[in-house]
């Protein structure tokens, strides 16, 4: 009778942990849409005050470089000593300035920034019409929409300069933030569905025993009914 009970015990012990498994991966898929309904509600908030959202993004972009000078500076002093000190020294120094001029002059920085954003959309979009025109390989439409796409955006963009760059690098962050915000919120839906899947598929009486009464065929309920029949015999 008691070992009856041990194994009992072990038994329900073993179906509970990945019961409990289920439950932290579900929380931690809810976490993820949670994070992703944040950065979506951000998002939106962003392409309704895309002024706010220029400014927001490039003091966020200023303080990542002067972190990451600092960071990289604290390491270079690490490596002191050997052939890569200075080549770090001055990488971390040229990142600190940077953090610096980009946090003292946001609206500055803004322009410079979708000024550079528009020549990369300007020769990107080149060299996708002419490569396509060219190559005319298997993806040729596609490559020429692209490229035309990004020439078009890239002379809209400088013909509204200075202008433009209050809207354009709020509007690319706003969006970012959105469309990163609506993957984790996928990710977080489709994981917790998922997981309820794989518990259905794991708990007892189903597939992982060998599937319900019905499904285990007469020789099977026979060998049921003659253990249970032991039992009683010995029992008495």
């Amino acid at each position: 009778m008691a070992k009856d009970t041990r194994e009992t015990v072990k038994d329900t012990a073993a179906r509970g942990a990945p019961a409990a498994e289920g439950r932290k991966l579900r929380r931690g898929f809810l976490v993820l849409a949670l994070l992703g309904a944040i950065l979506v509600l951000g998002g939106l908030v962003g392409l309704v005050y895309v002024g706010v959202a220029t400014l927001t993004s490039m003091i966020l972009f200023g303080w990542l470089l002067l972190v990451g000078g600092l960071v990289g500076l604290l390491q270079s002093v690490q490596l002191r000593g050997t052939s890569v000190f200075w080549l770090g020294v001055v990488v971390a120094a040229l990142n600190i300035a940077a953090g610096v001029v980009v946090l003292r002059h946001p609206e500055g920085s803004a322009e410079a920034l979708t000024m550079f954003a528009a020549l990369l959309f300007l020769t990107g979009g080149v060299f996708r019409l002419v490569g396509s025109v060219v190559v005319r390989g298997p993806q040729f439409g596609l490559t020429l929409v692209q490229g035309a796409f990004g020439l078009l955006l890239g002379i809209l963009v400088l013909a509204e300069w200075p202008g433009s760059s209050l809207y354009v690098i709020g509007t690319f962050f706003s969006l970012a933030l959105l469309f990163d915000g609506l993957g984790l919120i996928a990710l977080g839906l489709g994981g917790r569905k998922l997981v309820g899947y794989v518990e259905d598929a794991v708990t007892p009486g189903n597939a992982e025993v060998g599937g319900t009464a019905g499904d285990r065929g007469p020789l099977h309920k026979g060998s049921l009914k003659t253990e249970q029949d032991e039992q009683d015999q010995s029992s008495n």
